[in-house]
Order: structure tokens, then C-alpha cells, then sequence
């Protein structure tokens, strides 16, 4: 079976969106590693203001699915750009877990499209959270028959 993982990008706050992003979801973190634990790179240790950072973290939704992220170095800051060139499609298949994700996920952020019934047939809304990542939640009565 083929699955799809997102792979977020941040400027130095991975772990404060991984914290967040499990309050929502549930479950644990297989894999933690930061910059500080690899190995030097040609030679040339991680700075001290990175080593604390995030160089890899996954957070598990389903069998299938898994977060997975990183912090960018600060050497790469300059062309980091926080993510709104993508959405992270959420289907499920309860319209209360539709509204728990969309809820949680908005709190303190942006909501673009409230969740509504659709023209296309979902429950369907999108937002942009607290960390300016952009989602959308759907549930499609139809799929669950």
C-alpha cells in the first residue's frame, strides 16, 4: 500500500508544533533526534545554537500515516519560507472527529473556509494554524456506507 507523509519544515519551534500537533492526534513520538546528536558533518560539529534543534521527529496518525519534521538550521534560515505552499488533507470518517481536528487545529490560528457541507458532498473546511501550516478537514458521508 502506498501512503502519503508531510514532511513539515520550521524556523527553530518543531518541538513546540509537535507538542501541539499530538495534543490533537494522540500518540507518541517513535524518533527524536536533534542536530546536537548527529555526527559531524565533513568535519564541522553543529553550531551550539542548533544542536537543540529539531533534525528529525515523526508523529504516527494511522497505520499508514505518519508527521514527520524538522527544524531548519540557522545557517538555511534565510530561506526558510513558513509554510504556505502546501495543505495537509485530513479525511475522516466521523463528522465529530472532522470538527475535533478542525477545532484544535484552529484554536489561535486562521480559519479560511469553515466547516460546511459542500457542493462537491464533504464536510469540508480548511484553515491555517498557529504555526502557519495550512490544512483542510473533510468527511464524506458517502464513503462510509
Amino acid at each position: 500500500m502506498t501512503t502519503v507523509n508531510v514532511y513539515l519544515t520550521f524556523k527553530g519551534n518543531c518541538g513546540e508544533a509537535f507538542n501541539f500537533y499530538r495534543s490533537v492526534f494522540g500518540g507518541d513520538f517513535p524518533y527524536v533526534g536533534r542536530f546536537g546528536d548527529m555526527p559531524d558533518v565533513e568535519g564541522k560539529p553543529s553550531s551550539a545554537s542548533d544542536k537543540q534543534r529539531i533534525m528529525h521527529i515523526s508523529l504516527p496518525i494511522s497505520a499508514e500515516t505518519t508527521l514527520m519534521g524538522s527544524d531548519t538550521t540557522q545557517e538555511y534560515e534565510s530561506r526558510y519560507t513558513q509554510g504556505n505552499n502546501f495543505s495537509i488533507s485530513i479525511n475522516t470518517d466521523s463528522r465529530e472527529k472532522a470538527d475535533h481536528f478542525f477545532n484544535a487545529l484552529s484554536q489561535d490560528g486562521q480559519v479560511t473556509m469553515p466547516m460546511n457541507e459542500t457542493f462537491w458532498g464533504d464536510y469540508f473546511g480548511m484553515m491555517t494554524d498557529k504555526f502557519g501550516i495550512n490544512w483542510m478537514v473533510s468527511f464524506n458521508a458517502r464513503h462510509q456506507e
